[in-house]
């Protein structure tokens, strides 16, 4: 076998199967094993291998000492009036200064939707169809213009679909936005290992690898330059979101002022959970610190306990929106406070000994992920506040049903009403909130409540909404 310093450290970490066959390939998939090679740091996977799968430190969560995340209420729901808007003031001034950048996770493909391309190139709005991305984008450039400011746009793409990612941004002229305001990276990748420990190959010349995790974006933000940019850039807070979700608040005045008013490293929004077995995460107290306990690992129980009023006590839904300070990602990113990574079993194809394919018929390995809301318990004054479903969560995951194309296009319309009746406007309705008809506001007419009513009451005339109507 031909000497190579990557080779070598492969042997000496005991992973020396990993070039069986480097002799039998040719120079351009030898060059494929060693990039994939490359990326694996060995003495990481020699610590998950004792920890999460000799040792299976996974087997238990810890659910002792649990109790509700304190949060703060809408003012609706018997919230602060005076402190949420004090909160939007600063969170304005923030927004004036440049101090906040959004944040995207985007590294899926729209497999589920029977989709074949990054999912944020899926149309979703009702008449338009613009693309999560469009739509994401459209509301960066509202508000930069509403604040006085260009807002950067981190965006995290993946391995399969990074190359498809940027070409649609360059196909569409980047939406209207500078191309130095956009930076695109990619999500990091693990080895998946056997139950022994060992790396997996998935081809001769390919390692069995995976994204590492939402949890990954800290990692990946801190590796690609992004957290020197943002310090270059003067920018302290980055807004984090996920791909699938039109309706995301991610420019949030209030919220970004709420993480201020306390000083906070790490804050979420919450809704309150529809019912109690809704598959969110819960945001729960646990010794001092606040976690995130994920649906699969609450027991039924615990998620149907109710208080005195007969409302659900783990009500705080996690729905994966989050502020984060610049100088606390690149903490959890390389300082000891390091994400912990979890560990998955799964059914993974690789080869065997021989080079023979392995089609598992049940798991035969583990994968190692990373979960973004794990960096909490580390993060210093932690804020959750609750925020509306009907503008802020309707996520696009599956082809029919729940979250589904169909329910977010209806949700869209839901809120398009809401806004445009708020301002005398009649548009017709059923008992749903939905119009008997699809129309679509932009969000460079109103991204939000406050900048649609500006748009709206600069109008010289205020328009008939009907059908296909499109108000930009």
């Amino acid at each position: 076998m031909a000497t190579h310093p990557l080779i070598a450290a492969f042997q000496q970490a005991g992973q020396g199967h990993v070039f069986a066959f480097y002799d039998q390939l040719d120079e351009a998939r030898r060059a494929e094993l060693l990039a994939d090679a490359a990326e694996i740091d060995l003495a990481e996977v020699a610590a998950l291998d004792r920890t999460l799968v000799q040792g299976n430190a996974a087997a238990g969560i810890d659910l002792s000492d649990l109790s509700p995340a304190p949060y703060h209420a809408l003012p609706k729901n018997g919230g602060d009036a005076a402190a949420w808007a004090e909160a939007k003031r600063l969170g304005e001034e923030a927004l004036r200064a440049g101090r906040v950048a959004a944040f995207v996770v985007a590294g899926g493909q729209g497999t589920r939707l029977g989709y074949d391309g990054p999912k944020g190139t899926y149309p979703v709005t009702p008449v338009r169809q613009k693309t999560l991305f469009q739509v994401f984008a459209e509301k960066i450039r509202a508000a930069g213009a509403r604040y006085g400011r260009p807002i950067h746009w981190f965006i995290m793409t993946s391995h399969i679909n990074h190359a498809a990612t940027e070409a649609f941004f360059r196909a569409e002229g980047f939406f209207g936005l500078a191309e130095a305001q956009v930076h695109f990276f990619r999500q990091g990748r693990m080895p998946a290992v056997g139950l022994d420990g060992r790396i997996l190959l998935e081809d001769k010349h390919r390692i069995a690898m995976s994204p590492d995790g939402h949890g990954g974006s800290l990692r990946a933000l801190q590796r690609s330059g992004a957290v020197d940019l943002m310090a270059r850039e003067g920018i302290e807070i980055l807004s984090y979101f996920q791909v699938d979700n039109p309706l995301v608040r991610f420019i949030d005045p209030a919220f970004v002022g709420w993480h201020l008013l306390a000083g906070s490293e790490m804050s979420s929004k919450m809704v309150p959970k529809a019912y109690a077995g809704e598959k969110v995460g819960h945001f729960c107290a646990q010794r001092g610190k606040t976690v995130v306990i994920e649906y699969s690992d609450l027991p039924k129980a615990r998620q149907e306990e109710t208080d005195a009023s007969g409302r659900l006590r783990f009500i705080a839904g996690s729905i994966a929106i989050h502020l984060l300070d610049r100088e606390f990602i690149r903490r959890m990113a390389t300082g000891a406070d390091a994400l912990p990574f979890h560990r998955a079993d799964k059914k993974i194809p690789c080869l065997d000994a021989t080079g023979a394919p392995v089609r598992p018929e049940k798991p035969n390995g583990v994968k190692f992920e990373l979960f973004v809301f794990d960096a909490l318990p580390f993060a210093k004054n932690p804020v959750v506040i609750e925020t509306d479903r009907a503008d802020d969560f309707s996520p696009v995951k599956n082809a029919e049903g729940v979250d589904s194309p169909k329910t977010c296009a209806e949700d869209q319309l839901r809120q398009f009403v809401r806004w445009a009746n708020a301002r005398g406007a009649a548009v017709p309705a059923d008992a749903t909130g939905l119009p008997p008809f699809a129309f679509e506001v932009s969000p460079l007419f109103g991204y939000d409540e406050d900048s649609f009513a500006a748009s709206w009451s600069a109008l010289a005339a205020p328009p008939v909404i009907a059908a296909g109507i499109v108000l930009e």
